[in-house]
């Protein structure tokens, strides 16, 4: 997990072939401390490494705030999504996150799926959401 000054953060991890990329940022426009909500954005690049095509069909995200609150966030796909990435692909998305802090983390994993039904889950390695003021 990488922490910038100016409240970025990000992860990279290879699972399988499969190459998860993911920068974090805070949003202070869209967030009010006073009604202890922080928002962040996040941008995945998912990258097909390895030499089979995968399928992501489903997503599962703990997003977990500086008190140790647990947020699991299940469902098919990503921002409507399942991308089917070939050798070489990569998909990049956008989505965000509220806290009820002014950090946290997330993490989670890719349900994929190859060409000849099997499964595995692409991980997703912690990375920071975090304002410029709290890392310091």
């Amino acid at each position: 997990m990488r922490m910038a000054d100016d409240g970025e953060s990000g992860s990279d991890v290879v699972t399988d072939g499969i190459r998860v990329h993911v920068r974090s940022h805070f949003l202070p426009e869209h967030s009010s401390p006073q009604e202890r909500r922080w928002a962040f954005s996040y941008t995945v690049t998912i990258t097909n490494e390895g030499g089979e095509g995968a399928t992501l069909l489903a997503r599962h995200w703990v997003i977990t705030d500086a008190t140790g609150n647990e947020e699991h966030v299940r469902g098919p796909g990503v921002v409507g999504h399942q991308p089917a990435l070939a050798s070489g692909q990569s998909f990049t998305y956008q989505s965000g996150a509220i806290l009820r802090t002014p950090h946290g983390m997330m993490q989670g994993e890719y349900l994929m799926e190859r060409a000849d039904g099997s499964r595995f889950d692409a991980s997703i390695a912690p990375f920071a959401l975090a304002t410029p003021e709290s890392i310091n």
